[in-house]
């Protein structure tokens, strides 16, 4: 990758949490362009010293921003493909830590689909980079899953792999934290959801994977 600066590990200072903590809400409620660095200096109560010892500019903390959600869904993706041996199991973790991400970095994810049109192309790209890297893992895992006879064969592939993918991602226009349900309820309804429709009749049946339905739980 070109751009190494964005690969390195980021510090989790207090100040810098402040400073992102302040930026999300000042770019939630401005846009990006309507915040100056001044802004984010005065408000989360730090200087440009330590607006710059932390970012080398305003694009790379929007870019930070982007990239802490995005590297979190990616790395519990591949957590989950490295430490479970079943397609299924590896399915219902991958959709659980996806959901949740969606309570774990709401205003981030808020901010990215806001201001994404802000990155620059360097940072864009990074972000593109993790994004494909992700949807390559899922559709790698629906193949996986036909081969070891536990998803439906007949089904397309792509299909089945962008709707996943758009559902889920749809979550962050209606889910509240105050909401009716909680993030680990709505994340076991999605795993419901698409193994019901994914899964072949043998592999329902088998009861490794009876604990994911939820009229199973119901019976508990």
């Amino acid at each position: 990758m070109v751009y190494l600066q964005c690969e390195r590990s980021w510090g989790h200072t207090d100040l810098k949490n402040r400073i992102i903590d302040t930026s999300l809400q000042l770019f939630e409620k401005h846009g990006f362009h309507g915040v100056s660095v001044n802004q984010i200096v005065q408000e989360s109560g730090t200087s440009k010293g330590g607006f710059y010892h932390h970012f080398h500019s305003k694009d790379e903390l929007l870019f930070v921003i982007h990239d802490y959600f995005i590297s979190y869904v990616l790395n519990k993706a591949t957590e989950a493909i490295s430490t479970s041996t079943h397609p299924t199991e590896k399915m219902q973790k991958m959709i659980t830590s996806f959901v949740k991400v969606f309570d774990l970095y709401k205003p981030h994810i808020s901010v990215f689909y806001q201001e994404s049109g802000y990155l620059k192309p360097l940072y864009a790209r990074s972000i593109k980079e993790k994004r494909e890297k992700y949807k390559t893992l899922l559709f790698t895992l629906i193949e996986e899953g036909v081969a070891a006879g536990e998803f439906r064969p007949e089904l397309d592939r792509t299909i089945i792999g962008m709707s996943i993918l758009g559902m889920v991602n749809w979550s962050y226009k209606w889910y509240k934290r105050e909401g009716e349900k909680s993030i680990e309820e709505i994340a076991e309804i999605y795993v419901d959801f698409i193994l019901l429709g994914l899964l072949t009749p043998e592999a329902k049946q088998n009861p490794r994977y009876a604990r994911y339905f939820l009229s199973n739980k119901a019976l508990t």
